[in-house]
């Protein structure tokens, strides 16, 4: 029956044929080593979920014969160990984002150039690490408004105060700017992601504004308090 199952198999035509039985075997096993066979057989993954279930299984069926506390303190302990390896996957990585964010300057105390600071962004992007991107874009997006005497910063000036002194040069770019403002306090102050999509826009507006011809002579620039207003200094 199975050597016949593999004639059909292997779309001889439909006349009888009694192979030996060496054939029967050749035909079965050229048929079986078709890759759609070796495709459903399970990867490493699958393999190691199945042995943690047997094994959560043989540990629940002698559970009669093994102390109720070592089998809860067992399973205590899986638990723990699942715990431990989301932490290392999924929490250290964030947690180091964070800090390292964290450790950046205020936008007056950061005394990079505009060009390492974008340098710095596009690592984060290659890498991506979008919040340390996202926040570095902006920083050299202010940077370079600093360069050109377009606006001047003090310590303790917020983002959005930036955003409000940079849309008088460019009007036009006013809400791409409070767009970016937002993003910028999104990542850094509450913990969001981010994505490569913000990121891009960001990029865009950076690359927009260094390219413009501002509305006001550079020199006149809107220099930012810490209360977040800001005054043409000349």
């Amino acid at each position: 029956m199975i050597a016949a199952a593999a004639v059909r198999a292997l779309g001889i035509g439909a006349e009888p044929l009694d192979p030996d039985a060496d054939e029967a075997r050749r035909w079965l096993l050229d048929e079986l080593s078709n890759p759609r066979y070796r495709a459903a057989e399970p990867n490493a993954f699958d393999r190691f979920a199945q042995a943690i279930r047997d094994w959560f299984l043989d540990l629940l069926s002698g559970a009669g014969a093994v102390p109720g506390e070592v089998v809860a303190l067992l399973v205590v302990l899986a638990a723990l160990v699942l715990v431990v390896v989301g932490l290392l996957v999924f929490g250290l990585p964030r947690l180091r984002r964070r800090r390292r964010a964290a450790d950046l300057p205020s936008f007056a105390g950061d005394l990079r150039d505009a060009a390492t600071i974008r340098r710095s962004a596009d690592a984060a992007a290659r890498d991506r690490d979008w919040p340390l991107a996202i926040e570095e874009r902006f920083r050299a997006l202010v940077r370079d408004l600093v360069e050109r005497e377009l606006v001047h910063v003090h310590p303790g000036t917020t983002a959005r105060a930036v955003a409000d002194a940079a849309a008088r040069p460019f009007p036009d770019a006013r809400p791409s700017l409070a767009d970016a403002a937002s993003a910028f306090d999104d990542v850094r102050y509450l913990g969001a992601p981010g994505d490569a999509a913000t990121y891009e826009r960001m990029t865009a507006l950076d690359r927009e504004l260094a390219a413009a011809r501002p509305a006001r002579p550079a020199g006149s620039a809107a220099a930012v308090g810490a209360d977040g207003g800001f005054e043409a200094v000349r």
